[in-house]
């Protein structure tokens, strides 16, 4: 089985968009009445998967796709808590319904109500309701909600642990994965989702946040960020800052995708991270969606042949491909187990 542990809702019927922009509206002047979403029926939802992510899933040879609302229209920088609760409910329920249409190819991970250093208590309550509920196997989590600007306490803070617990108490794991950016000197998805997941590895090696949660996992989206291409400045970060070798301060929790558009940056990876940290991923449709690399004549984010291209044992490739995504979502790991995959 081929596993895809970072895909996005990029392609929602017109409907979802027109109550965010409804949404958005009523903020600016609330004297009407609250909006309400318009009806999407389970049609225009199939249509919307079977031409779009279901139709690369089986293209690229992959079998099943782990599942989240677009990660740019989160839109965690709107402050208003009960829009973002309603935001993220509205989203979440079109995953559960995707999810549920397509059960053998879609597996649901969640967005949080999350707002720019607003409390987490929306957020725990609708990823218990997602995971108990609805049955999903993890969430996303901003590490900046600002949307650019930073300014969110770093996630080692205790002010975060209330969600970390929550997230080892349902077994769970979370996606590193910023949405917009508001600054307008920090492009969303070439520069802020990139600063994203390398400023928070950065501050798991400042911190100690395992020692009090070992076991809670991350996935870094987008390959790591920089990480991988500058590991030996944080090797080094780690002994000037005394704390532990990266390999066992982190990496027993820590985990990145293959979310990397050409093959050297793959080989980049490989050759940097342990085979039992990395998860295949490709995030089709989302970054550079349809965009035709002119090197190759294939999508930029065909990630699936980098990695086949890539030279390692078999073993090793199945534990990319399928394995170490159960590993890190045993949520996912039983769901599939009970199917009998």
């Amino acid at each position: 089985m081929i596993i895809d542990c970072h895909g996005h809702y990029t392609t929602t019927p017109a409907q979802h968009a027109r109550f965010r922009q409804s949404q958005l509206a009523w903020l600016a002047n609330s004297s009407g009445p609250r909006p309400r979403p318009e009806r999407i029926t389970d049609d225009e939802i199939r249509e919307s998967i079977e031409q779009n992510q279901l139709r690369v899933i089986r293209e690229r040879g992959a079998d099943m796709a782990i599942f989240s609302p677009k990660a740019l229209g989160m839109e965690h920088h709107v402050a208003d808590q009960d829009i973002a609760r309603d935001w993220a409910r509205m989203n979440n329920d079109l995953i559960h319904r995707v999810a549920t249409l397509f059960p053998d190819h879609f597996a649901a991970v969640c967005q949080l109500p999350q707002t720019p250093e607003g409390p987490l208590d929306a957020s725990i309550e609708e990823l218990e309701r997602c995971v108990l509920d609805l049955g999903f196997v993890g969430c996303n989590l901003n590490p900046d909600p600002s949307g650019g600007y930073w300014t969110s306490a770093p996630v080692t803070d205790r002010l975060w642990y209330p969600i970390y617990e929550k997230m080892v108490e349902l077994e769970v794991p979370a996606m590193i994965h910023v949405s917009a950016s508001c600054n307008p000197s920090v492009h969303a998805t070439g520069a802020h989702y990139l600063n994203g997941d390398t400023t928070v590895f950065m501050q798991l090696v400042e911190g100690d946040l395992f020692r009090d949660f070992p076991d809670l996992r991350f996935v870094i989206p987008h390959g790591g960020g920089a990480v991988p291409y500058h590991w030996g400045r944080y090797r080094g970060l780690a002994s000037r800052l005394d704390r532990p070798p990266l390999d066992e301060h982190l990496m027993g929790n820590v985990f990145f995708d293959t979310c990397v558009y050409h093959q050297p940056g793959i080989e980049l990876l490989f050759e940097v991270i342990e085979v039992a940290n990395i998860l295949f991923a490709s995030e089709m449709l989302g970054a550079v969606p349809n965009v035709i690399d002119p090197e190759t004549g294939f999508p930029f984010d065909d990630t699936k042949r980098y990695v086949d291209a890539v030279d390692m044992p078999e073993e090793d490739r199945r534990r990319v491909f399928e394995l170490n995504t159960r590993h890190v979502y045993p949520r996912l790991d039983r769901s599939l187990r009970a199917r009998g995959s």
